[in-house]
């Protein structure tokens, strides 16, 4: 690098401002209007901030939260834990949020964010954030590591166009991503359309009454909302049968202290894609488990989110996914009785519309609604017959192999693009 086209210095040089994020959290709360997304090291992916996984804080936070509020614009630095020296530029819809325990950075004139991330996304970067993080306990790097960076620095306008020229290689790469996704969210059309099932015009009413002989065992009202009640009469109609006729309910938990490897691999809730239902495991060191980490999860599980059902984090446990670990806001299917119902069927009909309102009719809690287990085993599925499950399950699997494919292309010109990025820095002179 010290050789290449453009002359190199560190970091700091360049640093306007460093700051730290909060390492305490406040409460967080129903997105509302009082209320500003809180972004943590989580929250940080591929270069961007997900802004479909942040949490939401109170606006008005102590004048000592100040230094964590942000404007747009600055780079985050994971700070510390398994991802260590990702980071990301914040966009402008985060302007007035808040940082967690991350290194918060502003550039001079003569260094651009969206540069600097990029260029800490190569090889180079990376293998300068790997060298440094590696010398504490577990992965940490601070201020003063991150100023000792070296960096090759064009004048600001040629940094201006190799950005342009990754935002275009992102574009063609999240194109190809949101393509593969679309293949697997659309399944809920197929599905419906393959079982002959079409919805009534839904009953929107907010004002109704209820017979008090027609309220056996629930008292809140929003479980006789009208569009709910009709939605499980009509399953009723069709013949449909509870989940818990066609499945257990795995309680097999995972012990820490009975863990030989340093690191374990831990599904969260926010590790399911609520709109294409596959999910991801994180690395995370054993010391740093969380205490939800302690559902073992095996091949052909299939595991629901309780919190929140009804957005659709629901996800068929995979080969790579065996042993994981998933938090306890999950419900683990294990033991599934092919006879009655195909596994990918049962996948598939789990995150259908007509399945995910049952969920929200039978949750319950205000800001974080919630369903139980004995709750989540009275959903209604619709069971055609074997050939028809079969047909959905063989559609599911074609979109699932099609989507690989289409996310395997973009990775690769992802990669691609990082190469012409470097090679246009560390050229010849």
């Amino acid at each position: 690098m010290e050789k290449g086209k453009f002359a190199a210095c560190n970091l700091g040089s360049v640093i306007h401002e460093i700051r730290y994020g909060t390492g305490t959290p406040p409460p967080y709360l129903e997105p509302g209007p009082g209320t500003v997304p809180f972004v943590r090291a989580t929250d940080i992916k591929d270069g961007e901030v997900n802004l479909e996984t942040l949490f939401h804080i109170a606006n008005d936070q102590p004048k000592l939260m100040e230094k964590c509020r942000l404007a747009g614009g600055e780079l985050i630095i994971v700070r510390s834990g398994v991802n260590t020296g990702d980071c990301a530029v914040i966009p402008p819809v985060l302007s007035g949020a808040y940082a967690a325990y991350d290194l918060i950075l502003t550039f001079t004139p003569s260094a651009s964010a969206h540069f600097v991330s990029t260029f800490l996304d190569t090889e180079i970067g990376r293998l300068q954030l790997n060298m440094v993080k590696g010398r504490a306990a577990q992965p940490h790097i601070n201020a003063e590591e991150v100023s000792a960076l070296r960096i090759p620095l064009p004048k600001p306008t040629e940094q201006v166009n190799l950005v342009a020229g990754m935002d275009a290689a992102r574009a063609t790469w999240r194109a190809k991503l949101a393509e593969a996704d679309a293949l697997l969210a659309g399944l809920d059309g197929f599905l419906l359309a393959t079982l002959g099932i079409t919805p009534p015009p839904e009953d929107v009413r907010k004002v109704f009454a209820v017979m008090s002989r027609n309220v056996p065992d629930r008292f809140d009202p929003h479980f006789y909302l009208p569009a709910l009640m009709q939605n499980t009469r009509m399953l009723v109609k069709a013949g449909a049968e509870p989940l818990g006729s066609l499945v257990s309910f795995s309680d097999e938990v995972w012990k820490p202290a009975a863990h030989d490897n340093p690191t374990f691999r831990y599904i969260e809730i926010s590790c399911v894609n609520p709109q294409t239902g596959e999910a991801r495991a994180e690395t995370t060191p054993v010391t740093e488990a969380p205490s939800r980490a302690r559902m073992a999860v095996r091949t052909n599980d299939i595991i629901v989110s309780l919190t929140r059902p009804h957005h659709g984090s629901i996800a068929q446990i995979t080969p790579e996914l065996d042993g994981c670990v998933a938090s306890t806001g999950f419900s683990v299917l294990r033991g599934i009785n092919e006879e009655k119902v195909n596994r990918e069927y049962l996948w598939c009909v789990l995150r259908t519309k007509m399945c995910l309102k049952q969920m929200l009719q039978r949750a319950s809690g205000g800001n974080y609604p919630a369903i139980t287990e004995q709750e989540l085993a009275k959903v209604l599925l619709p069971l055609p017959k074997p050939a028809v499950q079969e047909t959905i399950a063989a559609e599911a699997r074609r979109r699932r192999e099609e989507a690989r494919r289409l996310r395997a292309e973009a990775e690769a010109g992802w990669q691609a693009a990082k190469r012409w990025f470097e090679e246009q820095l560390l050229g010849a002179a």
